[in-house]
């Protein structure tokens, strides 16, 4: 399927789901009410800087733990891009690839980062930390998508060497999350996308849950759309270039 037939579809589904989210979710809340989102390219640090607002305070509010790995929420400032999963070095495949800043207190999958600087590299999933993943239409989800699997034994497959070794398309980047007030940020060096900074975006605030024990569901479906940037996730921001130069 093309991505933009893709978009459209997927759109229409989270646009309307985002419209009945129930009230009594508790993380329906201005921390997840997107105001803004920009991507930009510093020139002269060759890098990309990556930020969402919100009306109220970034990162503020992270799940409630589960006790457990199956069932594990999953709070997620989602950014859904035109590049193609091999700029990040997945292997070509059909999906929207997305760079998700997430947090989720009953796992890590970050095992070579130390993002609560305690040299343990097992404990802090709790932290915001970004994956890459490539999504797809799901209707199992009330989302309406999920992030897209694959069999082990399927040798056609590629993931960055940083991945934390999950059967689906997800890597764990390491690049640098910052939260203050009301915006997110994410730093992305140039060659970790292969120099393209000339692509298109959006931003999704979602709640997602992993799902270890049902077949007929996925292993990281999104369940709750708190907000789009865009409103029908069209894709439509583009990067822009910052070229100040260093004193």
């Amino acid at each position: 399927m093309k991505i933009s037939k893709l978009l459209l579809t997927i759109g229409t589904v989270v646009t309307f789901f985002c419209t009945t989210v129930a009230q009594t979710d508790p993380y329906n809340t201005d921390a997840f009410a997107i105001e803004n989102v920009t991507v930009t390219h510093q020139t002269n640090l060759n890098l990309t800087v990556w930020s969402i607002t919100v009306k109220g305070n970034a990162g503020s509010q992270t799940p409630t733990p589960k006790g457990r790995l199956d069932g594990a929420p999953v709070l997620g400032y989602v950014f859904p891009t035109s590049l193609s999963p091999t700029a990040v070095g997945f292997n070509k495949t059909d999906g929207i690839l997305a760079l998700a800043l997430t947090s989720h207190p009953d796992f890590d999958d970050t095992p070579l980062w130390d993002e609560n600087k305690d040299s343990k590299y097992d404990n802090d999933g709790i932290i915001w930390h970004p994956h890459w993943v490539v999504l797809i239409k799901d209707e199992r989800v009330a989302g309406g998508f999920s992030v897209k699997q694959f069999k082990k034994a399927d040798t056609t497959v590629k993931l960055p060497p940083t991945n934390p070794g999950m059967p689906m398309y997800m890597d764990s980047p390491g690049f640098p999350v910052t939260t203050k007030n009301n915006t997110i940020q994410v730093i992305v060096p140039d060659y970790r996308i292969q120099g393209q900074t000339d692509f298109k975006f959006d931003a999704v605030t979602a709640f997602m849950q992993v799902n270890t024990s049902k077949e007929n569901l996925p292993m990281l479906g999104v369940y709750n759309v708190y907000s789009i940037a865009s409103g029908d996730l069209s894709l439509p921001y583009k990067v822009e270039k910052n070229t100040q130069k260093n004193d």
